[in-house]
C-alpha cells in the first residue's frame, strides 16, 4: 500500500512538472452578466460557445466581488489587479478633488488618456515588466473599460463613437497600426450595424417575454414594439453600445489582433483582454428580464463559438487559457411590475435637500460638491472657512441621509478611516473606500433600489447578490472539467492567472490563487 502511494505521488509530481504555462491567455468579460444567466439560457446555447466553456472548463458558479461599489471601472480594476478598491484606488470613472473642488476623471492625466489614476499595477503591466517579449492587448468599446483592463502597458484600443473607428492614445503608441488604419478607412465596423434588430429564435424559445425595441415576428407577422427606446440611428456610437453590433465589433477586432500580432505563437506568454460594454448597456436600458438581453446572449454565444473555433486554430487548446467572467451583475428592472413600478432614488433631490439641511445648520453656502456612485462629496474648503470640524459635519450628514426613503445605511468617511469593520454591510463599504478619492458619506441603498436616471431600467453598484455574484470559468491549458459550487473571491483571478503564467502576481494583489487550479 505504501509503495502504491509513493508511485501515485511520483506520478502526480511528474504530471505537474509537465504542465506548461499557457502561450496565450484570453480574458473575456461580459458586462452585467449575472451568476445564473449561463444556466438560465443554456438550453438555447450552441454546443461550441458558452456551453463549451461551461461543460469543458473549471466552472465556478459563484464568483463574488466582496465590496459595495460594483460598477464597471471598479470591478475591472479588481479583476486585473487582484486588489480591492480600497487598495487599487479606482472608486468610479470620476470623483472630486477636495483641494480645488474640481472633477478628476479616471482616464485623464497629464500625459493624455493613458496616464490614468490607477494606483495598483495590472496583470498586463506585470506580464510586460516580467518579459519584454510578451504582448498584452486590451479591447473594449469604451476607453475607460479598455484602459482599466490594460493599465499602463501593452496595446489598448477602443471605439471612437462618431465614426465607429478603432482608436487609442499617444500614451500607448505614436501611430496606429496600418492594418487598423486601413480597416477604419474602409468602414469595416459599420458592416456590423443592424438595420433592424430582429429575433434570431422563434418567440416560443425565449424565456423572457418583455420587449421594447426588438422586432418580434409571430406567425409571419411583425409584432409592434411596446415602448420604443431605440438608439439614435444617426449616432454610430449609440447603435453599437445599445445593440448586439457592439459585441460583434469587439469580437471581430479580437480575431484580427490574434492574427496580426501573432499572439500565442511563441513560448513568451501573451494576454488578450476583451470587454463587452454593449451587454452592460443592453441590460441597463432594457432590463435583465427582456427579450433584448436574452437575444443578445444568444447572438454573443454564436459569435463566441466562431471565435473559439478561430482561436484554437491559431493556438492549440492546451497552449491557451480562456477565462470567462463578468464585472458585476445587475438589479431587476424597477418597472418589472408595470402597473406598480418600484421607487427609485432621486439623486438631484437628495443633493438639494442635503445642501438645504446644511444651510439651516451652518449658514448659506454651496456645501455639496456633488454626488457620485452612492457617495456625497462635501465642500471641504467651505467647512474649514467656517471653522467647522469635518468629522462632525460628515457625521451629521450621515445621520440625516439615513432618513431618506430608499437609504439603508450611511457611513461617514471619518468612521471608515478610523475604524475597522470586520463583517456586515460596513465591511463591504470599507472595502470600497479609498480615502483620497471617496466621498464624505457613503450610502447603501435598500435591496432592489436603484438611482433614477433616464432610459435606465436596471443598474449595478450595490453589495447585494444580484450585483456581486458573477460566473467564473477557466478553460483550456490542460485543465480538467469541473463544476465548483462555492464562492470564489474575484481578487483571486489575477494571482491565479499569474500563477499559471509562471510570473509574479500583480504587486498590490490581495487574493490567493484558486486552489482548484494550482497544479
Amino acid at each position: 500500500m505504501k509503495r502504491l502511494l509513493t508511485i501515485l505521488l511520483l506520478l502526480s509530481i511528474g504530471l505537474q512538472a509537465t504542465a506548461k504555462a499557457p502561450r496565450l491567455v484570453v480574458q473575456i468579460v461580459v458586462g452585467s452578466m449575472r451568476a445564473g444567466d449561463l444556466e438560465r439560457y443554456a438550453d438555447n446555447f450552441t454546443e461550441g460557445g458558452f456551453k463549451r466553456l461551461m461543460e469543458g472548463g473549471v466552472y465556478f458558479t459563484e464568483g463574488r466581488y466582496d465590496y459595495q461599489q460594483t460598477t464597471t471601472p471598479v470591478s475591472l480594476a479588481t479583476l486585473t489587479t487582484g486588489a480591492m478598491p480600497s487598495m487599487h484606488g479606482v472608486i468610479g470613472d470620476y470623483w472630486f478633488d477636495y483641494t480645488d473642488n474640481s472633477i478628476v476623471r479616471l482616464t485623464a492625466g497629464r500625459r493624455g488618456d493613458g496616464g490614468y489614476h490607477l494606483v495598483a499595477p495590472t496583470l498586463a503591466e506585470t506580464l510586460c515588466h516580467h518579459n519584454a517579449q510578451s504582448k498584452a492587448v486590451s479591447l473594449a468599446l469604451e476607453p475607460t473599460s479598455a484602459i482599466v483592463m490594460g493599465g499602463r502597458k501593452g496595446e489598448i484600443f477602443w471605439i471612437e463613437p462618431t465614426e465607429a473607428e478603432w482608436t487609442t492614445s499617444l500614451y500607448y503608441t505614436n501611430s496606429m497600426p496600418e492594418w487598423i488604419a486601413r480597416s477604419n478607412r474602409e468602414g469595416y465596423n459599420l458592416s456590423y450595424l443592424l438595420p433592424d434588430w430582429r429575433q434570431i429564435l422563434s418567440k416560443e424559445q425565449y424565456h423572457n417575454t418583455r420587449h421594447s425595441d426588438i422586432r418580434l415576428v409571430v406567425g409571419g407577422k411583425r409584432q409592434a414594439s411596446t415602448e420604443p427606446r431605440r438608439a439614435n440611428p444617426q449616432n454610430y456610437g449609440e447603435r453599437l453600445c445599445f445593440t448586439p453590433a457592439g459585441n460583434s465589433v469587439v469580437i471581430g477586432m479580437a480575431k484580427q489582433v490574434i492574427a496580426q500580432y501573432g499572439l500565442g505563437k511563441d513560448e513568451h506568454g501573451d494576454l488578450l483582454n476583451i470587454y463587452f460594454d454593449s451587454s452592460r448597456h443592453i441590460n441597463q436600458i432594457y432590463g435583465p428580464e427582456s427579450i433584448e438581453v436574452e437575444d443578445m446572449y444568444y447572438r454573443l454565444d454564436k459569435e463566441l463559438e466562431d471565435f473559439l473555433t478561430f482561436l484554437f486554430a491559431q493556438v492549440k487548446e492546451e497552449d491557451c487559457l480562456v477565462i470567462l467572467t463578468s464585472d458585476h451583475g445587475t438589479s431587476s428592472s424597477y418597472d418589472l411590475k408595470e402597473d406598480q413600478p418600484a421607487d427609485r432614488f432621486n439623486v438631484q433631490q437628495f443633493r438639494v435637500i442635503v445642501n438645504g439641511f446644511l444651510n439651516v445648520r451652518y449658514g448659506t453656502g454651496n456645501w455639496v460638491l456633488g454626488y457620485r456612485d452612492q457617495s456625497i462629496y462635501l465642500n471641504h474648503n467651505l467647512i474649514y472657512e467656517r471653522n467647522l470640524r469635518l468629522d462632525e459635519v460628515q457625521n451629521e450628514v450621515a445621520i440625516f441621509a439615513q432618513q431618506f426613503s430608499g437609504v439603508s445605511h450611511a457611513l461617514a468617511a471619518t468612521a471608515l478611516r478610523t475604524s475597522y469593520f470586520g463583517s456586515g454591510y460596513a465591511r463591504r463599504i470599507q472595502n470600497s473606500f479609498y480615502p483620497r478619492r471617496s466621498g464624505d458619506v457613503m450610502l447603501n441603498l435598500q435591496p432592489g433600489q436603484i438611482e433614477e436616471r433616464d432610459l435606465m431600467r436596471s443598474s449595478s453598484g450595490s453589495m447585494y447578490g444580484y450585483d456581486t455574484q458573477v460566473p467564473l470559468i477557466f478553460f483550456g491549458n490542460g485543465l480538467a472539467a469541473r463544476e465548483i459550487r462555492r464562492e470564489a473571491d474575484m481578487t483571486s483571478v489575477a494571482p491565479t492567472v499569474a500563477y499559471l503564467l509562471d510570473i509574479p502576481e500583480p504587486e498590490a494583489s490581495e487574493g490567493a490563487p484558486l486552489e482548484e487550479l494550482i497544479r
